[in-house]
């Protein structure tokens, strides 16, 4: 096949722990599931973490062993696999009530994968394996971070506490007019089909939050009727205010005298230095507005990050442009990563508390659509246009 993509430069025997070590991580959570928690509820922003669970196993199988080089498909070690966790092809809603493998049958098909993938890695080692293998760790370790935000929506307890980043009070950070390369080179080890290529482009004078906004910070727009006010919003974001009667953040509540904020299964009160986190960039838009500033661009927050003072990787960070291809973009085998998604979806820069230090790249680029509020994101604002 002779794919012809960036990659780490990882040994097989690096691989094959990685693939192990985030399959743990996995593991730790399905620990924590409750008794009736392997379908857990309907909702569009939720997987039945049973389907998930063999989904995981299918996508490493799929790539790391029955990819050809003609582009056909070898059969599974499973039969039926296709039809039951290829998400490209079973509709988001027909999940529940598939006739799913059992966790035991899962637990079964997933050694016989691991197993099969170790032994082409082993014996088999090219740029192929090494890029399919590195893939499927990357987008394992995403829909860990889906499943952490699962815990978090429907107020599951998590196998540890993940270290909420304090934010620091600081000056704005300002910058000249100047360039800023966009996109990543092979330089950098594996990207995504949406990082390529380099490119640069001019950026205008900027001044730009040195850390994204805080809970507290947030709590005064919420005080100062920032859910009433119209002319906060953009006409998108009115519309899904209304239409949610949203009237502050998700995950919040009001006691008598203060708000607190739920994380997981504990309400704790607000705090000055927690990054704001669960808004989606309707409500970020909003926040912007009313102190009479906007969202950065995804070149304003590279340029930023180039800043000793710039504080980033505390949440994922809404930007002002919408997810969409960069110039000359092909999509890369697993064609369904980016290219559906591109103009529907907003952009997003950073990483938050649980995502894993490997996607914490300045050039990766993560997308939700802009409603989403169980994403754990946050914002920053910059100076008027």
């Amino acid at each position: 096949m002779n794919i012809n993509r960036p990659v780490s430069g990882l040994s097989p025997a690096s691989l094959i722990d990685r693939l192990a070590a985030v399959r743990s991580r996995l593991r730790a959570l399905i620990g924590c599931l409750p008794a009736d928690g392997w379908l857990g509820p309907r909702a569009g922003h939720l997987n039945p973490p049973l389907w998930e669970v063999g989904h995981l196993v299918w996508f490493q199988e799929r790539w790391c062993l029955r990819e050809r080089a003609d582009g056909a498909r070898a059969p599974s070690l499973l039969a039926g696999a296709d039809a039951l966790y290829d998400s490209s092809a079973v509709p988001h809603d027909t999940r529940w009530d598939l006739p799913l493998l059992d966790p035991a049958a899962v637990d079964d098909y997933a050694r016989r994968v691991a197993d099969a993938v170790a032994a082409r890695l082993r014996n088999e080692f090219d740029g192929d394996i090494a890029y399919f293998a590195e893939l499927c760790v990357y987008h394992e370790l995403m829909h860990i971070e889906a499943w952490w935000m699962a815990f978090q929506d429907l107020g599951y307890a998590p196998p540890v506490w993940p270290e909420i980043g304090g934010v620091q009070s600081a000056p704005r950070l300002g910058f000249a007019k100047g360039e800023v390369a966009l996109g990543s080179g092979a330089d950098v080890g594996f990207i995504f089909d949406n990082e390529k290529w380099r490119h640069t482009v001019p950026v205008a004078a900027f001044d730009i939050d040195a850390s994204p906004v805080s809970e507290t910070a947030f709590a005064g727009f919420v005080e100062a009727g920032g859910y009433q006010n119209k002319s906060m919003w953009s006409a998108e974001g009115w519309n899904w205010r209304q239409r949610t009667d949203a009237h502050h953040p998700v995950y919040w509540r009001q006691t008598d005298d203060s708000w607190q904020v739920r994380r997981f299964d504990r309400w704790l009160p607000l705090n000055a230095e927690t990054p704001m986190l669960h808004v989606n960039r309707f409500e970020a838009e909003a926040f912007a507005a009313w102190q009479g500033r906007q969202l950065p661009t995804a070149a304003q927050w590279l340029r930023a990050t180039a800043h000793p003072d710039f504080q980033w990787g505390r949440a994922w960070e809404w930007l002002r442009d919408p997810f969409a291809p960069y110039p000359g973009f092909a999509p890369d085998p697993y064609h369904d990563y980016s290219e559906p998604w591109f103009h529907t979806h907003g952009e997003l820069r950073g990483g938050g508390p649980v995502t894993d230090l490997s996607l914490k790249r300045a050039g990766f680029r993560n997308f939700y659509l802009p409603e989403r509020r169980d994403p754990f994101a946050g914002f920053r604002t910059v100076s008027p246009a």
